[in-house]
Order: C-alpha cells, then structure tokens, then sequence
C-alpha cells in the first residue's frame, strides 16, 4: 500500500510542479491521490492478505500438531491452488497418524500382553515404557514409568539385578520364594527415539519351555520302551499259552508254578507298559463344565480326605484328566505318611481360574526331591514308577495351567495347581 501510495505521488507532484498549482490545490489533489491509490491497492491485496493469512493459521496447525483444520480459501488463482494443496496434504497426514495411532494402540495391546518381560530406558537413566510382565518381574505394585532405572534395580531380585547390571546378552536363573528356580534370558538392546539413545531390555522365561523340551525327550524314549517291550510281550504270551497246553500232559506241579510265575510278571510288565503309554500319549483334553460334586464324591468313595469347596465354582475342563490328576494328588498324600484326617482338598475360583489345593501333614520333600518330582520316572518309593506327578503336570499344562509344590510351615506338602478359565 505503502509502494502504492508512493508511486502515484511521484506523477502527481511533477504535474503539480509544472502546473505551479498553488498550494491548496498540491494538498488536495495529494489528498486525493492517497486515498484513490490506498483504497485500489486494498482492493487488490485484500485477497492475497487473506489468502497468507490463512496459509500463516495453517502452519501454525501444523507446528502445533493439530490436522485437523483445513483452509476456507477457495479463490481460483495461484494462492487458491496452493490452499487446496495445503488441504490435501493435511487429510492425507490426519489419515497416516490415524493409522500410525491404531498401530501403536495394536504394538501396546501386543506388548501388554505378552509373557516376555519389556523394559526401555533413556540415556538420564528413566524408564520410560514397561509391560504388566515386567512390572511382575520386579514386583512393582504400580507402573515403573518414570522411575529411576537404579532405584528399581536396588528393589529387585539380587540375580536378576546382577544380570542388568552385566548388560550383556545370556541367561539367569531366579530363586522364588516358592523353592522354584526359574530360567530367564536377557535380551538387550540400544536405539535411538526421539534423537535420545535408549536402552531396551527383553526377558524371557525359559522354565516351561525348558522343561517342555526335558517331558519330549523323556516321552520319546518311553514310546520307543513301549515298542520293544510289546514286541517281546507279544510272542511271550504266545509261547505261554502253548506251554500251558503242553504242560496239561505232564504230571509236573512245578511247571504249574514256573508257568504261573511267567503269567504273573508278563500281567506285571503290560501293566506297566500300559501305564507308561498313558503318560507319552496323553489325549488333548475333551472339555465340558466339571460337575463337581459328582466328581468328588466319587473321589471320596475311595479316599478319605477333608473336602473345602467355595460354591458356584464353576470349571471347564475334560473330567476324565481331572479325576486321573486328583487322584494321583491324593494317593501320593495318602501314601506321604500323613494322617488321612490331615489330607485336605480345597478347591476355589478367582479371576486367574480354578485353584485345586491337596495338602498333607507327611514328610514334605528336600529341596533336591522337590526339584525333580515332576520329571518322568524320579521316584523316593521303593515301588514307585516316578510317572505320578509327572502325569499331574502333563495334565494340567494341556489344559494351559500351573502347577505347584510347596513345603508346609508345620510339616507336610501341599500341591497347589491352577487351572485358567477357557
């Protein structure tokens, strides 16, 4: 306007010049000519002003981070084209942070949810993200972010605090109160966010997987056991029975009792096959909702135990594996030397399943027989085929639960198994 302005004085002020107009007639026609020229040049820049001002408001959304706004210019010139360019770039980029949005929410649900334990940190030593899973780890009550990554170090388990402190890539093992050890491995691991290097720790627990691997090898080499004692059972049997037929024209009493003998341990061994096959070729479980009451008083029929049920427990499962797991629970707390008024079986629900709880006032177990009594073929009995519990813990692992031992404060054992809801 200014320019304007400036421009048509020039002319003005020449003509006057020449002229020798008088001076009321210089100030008038300047007066005049100011305002002609400033209203012609608002006139023109009154759109490209507004077209500016719209384009300045914009990339203040931007800088501000709001897309959401789009521009109302809509002339049909130069700056009305670079207003409409504006607009399509600024739906394009609400559309990408939408979908960048809904993959974050989906990487934390994802994250969130996992048994892998997740820790990040930054360079001043603040943990800025951590998942349920770590949280449970370092037995934290509430969320670790923002916490010092050293103060939550100090509060942790001694073993795993010496593995961070490392830093290095490997593997751990924790001692729970519960008399578990339990397998873990540090993953470790650093990026750059926000132009700020972080430190990323992933931890994984290998004790099911460990032992998943341990019960295959174990069950492979009872099924090829199974094999070759089938192979042999079979013509065994055959030449018994022939013997026996020859025998009868014989008056020999002790072929009667050799034959007999035979008979007894070949009963014994296909038995014992049978047994063994049950454990290696366990069937997925069939599930329905347990009926209970029917189940224990079945079970009470048999045995002799102190029943405490809370009510509504309701529990879905295969029946058949659940009455097999009981039953190996308190035969093995009937034969622990306890008392059978001391052998108790509570069962309860929380918002984690079904909690089944068999404890006994026996012996209880060492630390080195509790650390092996779920492993096929471990027994402490005389007689005992080491498959018990070990079949317990396949059962409850099929049904995608946990399983348990504890040591009594007052003596005796308590199993305690939980079976998640379906």
């Amino acid at each position: 306007m200014l320019l304007c302005n400036v421009s048509a004085l020039i002319p003005v002020w020449i003509i006057c010049w020449l002229t020798q107009l008088n001076w009321p007639l210089l100030i008038t026609t300047t007066l005049i000519t100011v305002l002609l020229a400033s209203y012609l040049s608002f006139r023109l820049s009154h759109t490209l002003v507004q077209g500016i001002k719209s384009l300045e408001t914009g990339l203040l959304n931007f800088k501000d981070g709001e897309l959401a706004t789009l521009l109302a210019y809509n002339h049909n010139d130069e700056l009305g084209q670079l207003c409409q360019l504006y607009n399509q770039t600024a739906k394009q980029l609400r559309q990408e942070r939408q979908w960048i949005y809904q993959r974050e929410l989906m990487l934390d649900k994802v994250l969130q949810s996992s048994p892998q334990a997740v820790l990040l940190r930054n360079d001043k030593g603040f943990i800025v993200y951590s998942n349920y899973s770590a949280r449970d780890l370092f037995n934290a009550k509430v969320a670790l972010e923002g916490s010092q990554f050293e103060q939550v170090l100090n509060n942790a388990h001694p073993q795993l605090s010496n593995a961070l402190k490392r830093g290095n890539d490997g593997l751990f093992s924790i001692e729970t109160e519960q008399q578990e050890s339990q397998a873990w491995h540090l993953s470790t691991g650093k990026l750059l966010l926000n132009n700020q290097y972080h430190y990323l720790y992933v931890f994984k627990q290998l004790t099911r997987e460990l032992s998943r691997q341990e019960v295959e090898v174990w069950k492979k080499v009872i099924r090829i056991i199974s094999h070759e004692l089938n192979n042999s059972l079979g013509p065994m049997s055959s030449m018994l029975h022939s013997g026996q037929l020859l025998s009868e024209k014989v008056n020999e009493p002790r072929l009667k009792r050799v034959f007999a003998t035979i008979s007894e341990r070949i009963k014994h061994l296909n038995e014992f096959v049978q047994g063994y096959g049950k454990f290696a070729k366990l069937p997925t479980p069939q599930l329905s909702t347990l009926d209970w009451p029917a189940l224990l008083e079945q079970l009470q029929s048999q045995w002799c135990f102190t029943l405490e049920i809370n009510k509504d427990v309701k529990t879905v499962a295969d029946p058949t594996q659940i009455e097999q797991l009981l039953i190996n629970l308190i035969k093995n707390a009937n034969e622990s030397g306890s008392a059978a008024k001391s052998i108790n079986v509570t069962i309860s629900q929380d918002s984690k399943g079904t909690h089944i709880s068999v404890s006994d006032q026996g012996k209880g177990m060492s630390e080195q027989v509790m650390a092996n009594a779920l492993i096929p073929f471990y027994s402490t009995k005389a007689t005992g085929s080491g498959l018990g519990l070990a079949l317990c813990r396949e059962i409850v692992e099929a049904h995608h639960g946990q399983i348990s031992l504890h040591n009594r404060k007052h003596g005796g054992l308590n199993v305690h198994v939980i079976l998640p809801r379906f």
